[in-house]
């Protein structure tokens, strides 16, 4: 269980755990710690020479990081975000020596839950979605303050919003005389802006994906942080990545295919397949949850996982 009684259960554990074929004296990171479901499980699996740091931008999750920490010496956690992952690591002097990553992308489910946070269109709470309350511009001051046009193309390409541009003029209509400062307000809003609902789906949910994924910068620090992990990998290391979208999941499927391809020559050069240098292999193919998970828990019907391994 979580803070406030609210129980966090990670996707894909067991694949993620197969996937990243465990040394037990080995060095982990999870770059995104959130409850620490996936750490504990590889914490699990490691001897008493094995050693993991977690990274969570969340001082709640930093919380829960810390008190794991003093119950287990193998173990150390630093707020901060993946995209730094190459400080963490050269802080450590374990570039180049790190067995295996998990990158768990997205918001996690006690952040969705927590009505404070404001992440959720579902629970009344301050219109904030920052990862890190304590950094940079929360979603109402955004939302406060962007042109009619930053705002309409955040929702269409962050969000995939056919009404992106009702939605934003919206927005700014409404905030003229009045500021959007709570999440049940700009929910309302957008449903009102929406000329119909589709099935099983809030109007609201494209709009708080675009937003939350603008305000933390996900998709930036995501494409930051994939070669700093594979850098930071051992040859032989794995880095496993669980994203939510097909936005991130894209980014994660390019960046694997383009570094195991290697070098890009045209396809007339004579060479052979291992001779382009790439840097990693494919693990299997991507990972979606069974249905016995999906009956346990309905939030991990869009997380795919998919799995590297270094080469050199």
């Amino acid at each position: 269980m979580t803070e406030k009684g609210l129980e966090h259960i990670p996707v894909l554990l067991n694949e993620t755990v197969m996937g990243l074929a465990i040394k037990p004296d080995g060095c982990y990171i999870d770059g995104t710690f959130g409850r620490g479901g996936h750490a504990k499980a590889v914490l699990a699996a490691l001897s008493s020479e094995g050693k993991m740091l977690g990274l969570d931008k969340d001082p709640e999750a930093i919380k829960v990081g810390q008190a794991l920490a003093l119950d287990d010496e193998r173990f150390a956690i630093e707020q901060c975000s993946f995209a730094t992952l190459s400080d963490a690591v050269s802080e450590r002097l374990w570039q180049g020596k790190v067995d295996g990553i998990l990158l768990d992308i997205g918001v996690s489910s006690p952040q969705l839950d927590i009505a404070e946070r404001g992440f959720s269109f579902r629970k009344d709470g301050p219109l904030d979605m920052r990862m890190n309350p304590d950094e940079g511009m929360s979603a109402a001051e955004w939302l406060a303050t962007a042109e009619m046009g930053d705002i309409e193309r955040v929702l269409k390409t962050l969000g995939e919003e056919r009404f992106g541009k009702r939605i934003a003029r919206a927005i700014v209509e409404t905030r003229e005389t009045a500021p959007l400062t709570t999440t049940t307000q700009l929910a309302a809003l957008v449903e009102k802006a929406s000329p119909f609902r589709e099935k099983n789906k809030h109007p609201a949910t494209r709009t708080f994906q675009a937003i939350r994924i603008h305000i933390n910068n996900e998709l930036g620090e995501l494409t930051e942080a994939l070669q700093q992990a594979v850098d930071a990998l051992a040859v032989g290391g794995r880095l496993a990545v669980i994203s939510f979208h097909s936005l991130e999941d894209r980014i994660v499927k390019r960046y694997f295919r383009d570094q195991a391809k290697g070098d890009d020559l045209p396809s007339y050069f004579p060479v052979t397949a291992d001779q382009l240098n790439p840097s990693i292999k494919l693990i299997g193919k991507a990972i979606k949850a069974s249905e016995a998970e999906l009956a346990a828990n309905p939030r991990a019907r869009s997380a795919v996982l998919r799995v590297v391994e270094k080469l050199a």
